[in-house]
């Protein structure tokens, strides 16, 4: 019952794997092409990366690695679920960070010397990001729920009868050739008026 097909959440694990390492990475690799919150130095760690890159990264990650390789249902949906956790987090860690953090947003400003740009790198880091992860995550969760119950044994094909004489059967008569009950073989035909 909790088997299922390897494919189900193969392509949905592997986007999820993509951008679980495109979360985690890019904060140290980002600056490197003028794409970067600050501090805007590439392979530079603090513990807002940690928090709100690094672990939602790792997570997403995870899941979709589970996705990829998992042949059971239960497997396969706690994957999805923990993909969706890290793209909820990718796309509300800023935003709740001023809880624990002094009421202080983490993770820095977009170093975008444009509006678009600034909106891009909010969009690619966190917001965006986040959105997509749980997108994902929500259609393999649902393409895995809609599995039938285990994996149906393939028919036996029978083996073939030998061939014999058929036996001789009484033609089987069908609503139109049968009569009605309580009435003659033949019905006499009614004229109608002109």
């Amino acid at each position: 019952m909790l088997r299922m097909r390897r494919s189900r959440g193969a392509l949905s694990g592997f986007l999820l794997v993509l951008l679980g390492l495109w979360g985690a990475l890019i904060p140290f690799i980002g600056p490197d092409f003028h794409y970067a919150y600050t501090p805007d130095a590439a392979w530079t760690y603090n513990t807002a990366r940690l928090w709100l890159e690094i672990l939602p990264g790792a997570a997403v990650f995870l899941g979709g690695l589970l996705l990829l390789m998992s042949a059971g249902r239960h497997i396969a949906l706690f994957g999805a679920l923990l993909a969706a956790a890290g793209g909820a987090w990718f796309a509300l860690g800023t935003v709740l960070s001023p809880l624990w953090n002094h009421n202080v947003a983490l993770g820095g400003s977009p170093v975008g010397a444009t509006v678009f740009m600034r909106t891009m790198e909010q969009i690619g880091f966190f917001t965006g990001l986040g959105v997509a992860v749980v997108f994902i995550a929500a259609a393999a969760f649902g393409r895995i729920l809609s599995v039938p119950a285990g994996i149906a044994p393939a028919a036996v094909a029978p083996a073939p009868a030998e061939t014999a004489e058929p036996a001789e059967t009484e033609p089987v008569r069908t609503a139109e050739t049968a009569p009605m009950a309580g009435t003659a073989e033949t019905a006499p035909t009614r004229e109608f008026p002109r």
